[in-house]
């Protein structure tokens, strides 16, 4: 990873955070949390950005037909979080595997 990625990495991510800022406080603050917790789990998929951005996607969707944001996702946020992480392996799971000696796939 060059320099250049690196700068890049961030301009992507400072735009993403813009998106995130224009969204209703109520969006904003569930985001925020959604956010912590994935990064808490660990899932793969993550560090490819789409399931931030379809998050956001999601949640402008939901401002604009005027919807808050529990009508969205629910009141558990945590339960919301783990439905759409359900088929993805995460971190933990890889480091439990090699921890216990089972041969998988590691990515």
């Amino acid at each position: 990873m060059g320099i250049q990625d690196i700068i890049e990495g961030k301009k992507q991510w400072r735009a993403h955070m813009a998106r995130v800022k224009a969204l209703p406080p109520d969006y904003q603050i569930v985001y925020k949390e959604m956010q912590r917790y994935l990064f808490k789990v660990g899932p793969i998929d993550l560090t490819d950005g789409n399931l931030l951005a379809g998050i956001v996607d999601f949640f402008e969707e939901g401002a604009v037909s005027g919807k808050g944001v529990l009508e969205l996702i629910g009141t558990d946020v945590a339960a919301f979080c783990d439905g759409l992480i359900k088929d993805s392996r995460t971190y933990a799971e890889i480091y439990q595997e090699s921890v216990s000696g089972k041969t998988g796939t590691a990515e």
